[in-house]
């Protein structure tokens, strides 16, 4: 049996200085601080959506970008929504922002106290521990379970 996707992706640009890109969305379905990505395109590969969605936001060329997890959850329409995180410590370009809100670099030890996009605070989990992979929305009667792998 096969099921819906949409796939999607999210990237951790860290420099060498211990900040980190981020993003200031202005989207009202998930406004906030958070990394710069969107949808994976038919017949692109996840890498290639990563470097495009990166380079789109921020006009930074991300190299060399890494999976290191995944979070997924199901739409109201039943289909699978898959977010693939990726890091990046390697890039060019000249930083610019796009319609989808303003990027500047941040200490990532100040992260935290920064106002979020929601359940980021959690993704940095996946992000930053390499023991763990995956972020799992589980539908149930009472709401939303949140499942860390």
């Amino acid at each position: 049996m096969s099921e819906k996707a949409i796939f999607t992706n999210l990237c951790m640009i860290e420099d060498d200085q211990g900040r980190v890109l981020v993003q200031d969305r202005k989207n009202p379905n998930w406004p906030g601080i958070t990394f710069p990505g969107g949808h994976v395109e038919p017949e692109e590969s996840f890498v290639e959506s990563c470097i495009r969605e990166v380079k789109e936001e921020t006009g930074l060329t991300v190299l060399d970008p890494v999976l290191c997890g995944i979070k997924q959850f199901p739409t109201e329409e039943n289909e699978r929504y898959v977010v693939l995180f990726f890091k990046a410590t390697r890039f060019t370009g000249q930083l610019t922002f796009s319609e989808e809100g303003e990027v500047f670099w941040m200490a990532k030890k100040d992260l935290l106290n920064a106002p979020l996009a929601p359940d980021l605070e959690l993704m940095l989990e996946i992000f930053e521990n390499p023991e763990q992979s995956e972020f799992y929305y589980k539908k149930e009667k009472e709401g939303w379970l949140v499942i860390l792998y």
